[in-house]
């Protein structure tokens, strides 16, 4: 599928500081890109030069076809952004705000009036509408926000923690909304919330010290943790003598690690070799064994576990060279 967003080594200075460190992705329609990394890493910086807020010091990207150097209105005009803050003016009521943002992406009359109404209804901000916006809570401001990005139905969006300041109900609504809109946008969306990244993003970056450090879906990322395919498995105590023993001799084990013991019931963790998939051979030897097995569970992965130890090792590296 061909990219809408094609990133080409950007790179950011300001001074002596290199932000972002050539930064290269593409994102293609119908993909919802998670961007990751910890504080201060670039994300930010990266998402301003793609959108035209930041000149990049070298390197473009190109957006629908638009390079952001040669065609920056062109881009402008095909992205919604979201970023950091969610800025409007704060005298204005979401309702005259919207009408003004309408109106400098070039709507007048019905359409107008339509493409507001369907942003407001969106994003649920109809009991909103007429408060000013310096008196709105942090959720609802980034409810106007996010309904002024995608006012236009434009190609490709993007938004920098698009879910900041709302409450578990409106988290839902919003990527319920992301994942709606992804069938026919590319979507690039930064996050500190990794069970977002696991819940709505097809794909995601981690960057760190300017640097994109791994690009994967969520389940190829999360297959990067230690705890890809341990199996913890609950045994009643008495049917399951020697459980150790049995378990350590199956090929490709790592590690058998008794969790706890309480009324009876032993909770163990087993460790593969490199991420071995063995629940089918642990699920056999607990047939031939007999034992009473209350709970078999296998994990995926830690997506947080896998992000810890990137971003540690990329900034630490980055201390070193610096």
């Amino acid at each position: 599928m061909a990219a809408m967003i094609e990133i080409k080594s950007l790179r950011k200075e300001f001074g002596s500081f290199v932000a972002v460190d050539g930064v290269s992705f593409n994102v293609a329609r119908g993909e919802v890109l998670g961007f990751l990394g910890p504080n201060g890493a670039g994300k930010s910086t990266t998402m301003k030069m793609i959108t035209g807020f930041l000149a990049p010091t070298s390197g473009t990207a190109v957006v629908c076809g638009h390079d952001i150097l040669r065609d920056p209105m062109k881009v402008k005009a095909a992205i919604g952004y979201l970023p950091e803050g969610a800025p409007a003016y704060p005298e204005m009521t979401p309702w005259s705000f919207l009408n003004f943002i309408g109106q400098i992406r070039g709507f007048r009359g019905a359409d107008l009036r339509r493409r507001v109404d369907e942003a407001v209804q969106k994003t649920s901000l109809d009991s909103h509408l007429y408060v000013p916006i310096e008196s709105l809570s942090k959720g609802y401001k980034r409810r106007v926000g996010l309904a002024q990005a995608i006012i236009h139905n434009p190609e490709v969006l993007i938004m920098d923690e698009p879910t900041d300041g709302l409450d578990p109900n409106q988290k839902h609504e919003v990527r319920k909304l992301i994942g709606e809109m992804a069938k026919d946008k590319a979507i690039i969306l930064s996050t500190h919330i990794l069970e977002e990244v696991e819940a709505i993003c097809t794909r995601a970056v981690i960057i760190a010290a300017g640097k994109v450090i791994a690009d994967g879906t969520p389940a190829q990322l999360a297959a990067r943790s230690d705890r890809h395919n341990n199996i913890t498995l609950r045994v009643q105590s008495r049917t399951a003598g020697n459980f150790k023993d049995h378990v350590s001799s199956v090929s490709g084990v790592s590690e058998v690690l008794m969790v706890r013991e309480h009324d009876g019931v032993a909770t163990w963790r087993i460790v593969p070799k490199s991420g071995a998939a063995l629940i089918t051979q642990v699920g056999a030897l607990a047939r031939q064994n007999n034992w009473e097995v209350l709970e078999i569970r296998l994990e995926q992965g830690r997506l947080d576990e896998v992000f810890r130890d990137l971003t540690a090792d990329a900034t630490a590296k980055a201390g070193r060279e610096n």
